[in-house]
């Protein structure tokens, strides 16, 4: 009976724990280096969008030609051929030896990261004719989540997606055994992507709002214990942390060091240099708690197990992010951040007006109270338990 059940995980393409030995299949170039070139892709995207983000802020007028909106494009076509070519390599040529590493969809097979690549990179090309059209009928940028902006996101979220997917598919199939490095890079781009979901938010001069550690509660928790539940190495969740911190941070450190001049009116601040992001938030403080406490767990692998590393998940996120991001955020807004290592200050754009930059904002409308704490710690559990579900998922899937 237990020979015949795990035959049939190896026919489905899973297993019930990507800590379980497995056999390392026969590989091909195509899979050592797509998955990795796929990552590659979606690093491209993160560091493009965070540059889009600098040349409106710096420079206000763009067209779809602008090296940012390139670097983005190139991300998802990357993406998207080479999920292309994994699934009519799948299809037509190498059907019968790759059929146990690949799912099938209306008669073509391929990876599961490769299809969500594919469907990543489409929607991403038909957002630019959709944007432009839009722009054409409403004006520029008429509304930051317009259709064919969100259809962008969506396409780029799915990219970055198919790349984390071929990223645990491939450490999971060598059975622990390797990998790793693979897995995390490409939590770390994830991470990084989503975080700038939320970087009108996370302002230094909004660490003491409600909205602040709502809006991170339900983002990041879920992400920290998705990684630390696979348990890729024994501090997974801080090294992927500490990726999303690396990203902003090059482009800190890199973005100002070219000239940039505002298009657009009105001008309230002189930019003579490209725009630095925030400084990143400080994850890896909770992480590393994480990673001690999803340690101490890690051969209790039930449902139950998953539901009690959740718990302290949300628990540790909540006791360490919150202080820690109270006081932080002084020191950005004091003149002692005010440099190139944190850009303190610099970040603003030419339409932001100077004399509030080193202020808190909000804090009378939208005070941190006791209430506050105690959503917090409900939203963190929340988000901590869909991250121990997508966890347990990817430690599972190997197509």
């Amino acid at each position: 009976m237990e020979n015949a059940s795990q035959a049939g995980s190896v026919v489905l393409g899973w297993t019930a724990d990507a800590d379980r030995p497995a056999e390392t299949p026969r590989t091909s170039w195509e899979w050592q280096w797509v998955p990795w070139l796929t990552v590659f892709g979606a690093a491209c995207i993160a560091y493009g969008v965070i540059w889009d983000i600098s040349w409106h802020s710096a420079i206000g007028r763009d067209t779809f030609w602008t090296p940012a909106h390139l670097l983005i494009h190139l991300g998802g076509l990357l993406g998207g051929l080479l999920g292309g070519w994994m699934i009519l390599s799948s299809t037509f040529w190498r059907r019968e030896e790759w059929r146990e590493r690949t799912v099938g969809i209306l008669g073509f097979r391929g990876p599961l990261g490769s299809w969500v690549a594919v469907w990543g990179a489409v929607a991403m090309l038909t957002s630019a004719p959709f944007d432009n059209w839009w722009h054409d009928a409403y004006g520029l940028d008429v509304k930051i989540l317009s259709p064919p902006h969100a259809l962008l996101a969506a396409g780029m979220y799915a990219v970055v997606t198919g790349a984390v997917l071929m990223a645990v598919a491939s450490r999971n199939r060598k059975g622990g055994n390797g990998g790793n490095a693979l897995m995390l890079v490409a939590g770390g781009v994830q991470l990084s992507l989503s975080a700038i979901l939320l970087t009108e938010m996370s302002y230094p001069n909004l660490m003491r709002t409600a909205p602040f550690y709502l809006a991170t509660a339900a983002m990041y928790p879920s992400f920290l214990c998705a990684v630390a539940r696979q348990g890729a190495i024994r501090f997974a969740a801080t090294v992927v942390a500490g990726i999303y911190a690396l990203i902003s941070m090059t482009m800190i450190w890199i973005l100002p060091l070219f000239a940039a001049e505002p298009k657009l009116a009105p001008i309230f601040t002189p930019i003579t240099h490209m725009v630095p992001p925030p400084f990143p938030l400080l994850l890896v403080v909770p992480a590393m708690l994480i990673d001690l406490y999803a340690g101490w767990l890690r051969r209790w692998r039930t449902w139950t197990g998953d539901l009690v590393l959740a718990v302290g998940v949300a628990l540790l996120f909540t006791a360490a992010f919150v202080p820690v991001h109270w006081w932080f955020s002084e020191f950005l807004l004091s003149p002692a951040a005010d440099n190139a290592f944190f850009a303190g200050n610099r970040f603003f754009s030419f339409a932001s007006r100077p004399a509030w930059r080193g202020e808190y904002w909000g804090i009378e409308r939208n005070p941190v109270t006791r209430a506050t704490l105690g959503w917090t710690l409900l939203i963190a559990l929340g988000s901590s338990i869909v991250g121990a579900v997508a966890g347990r998922f990817q430690s599972s899937v190997r197509r």
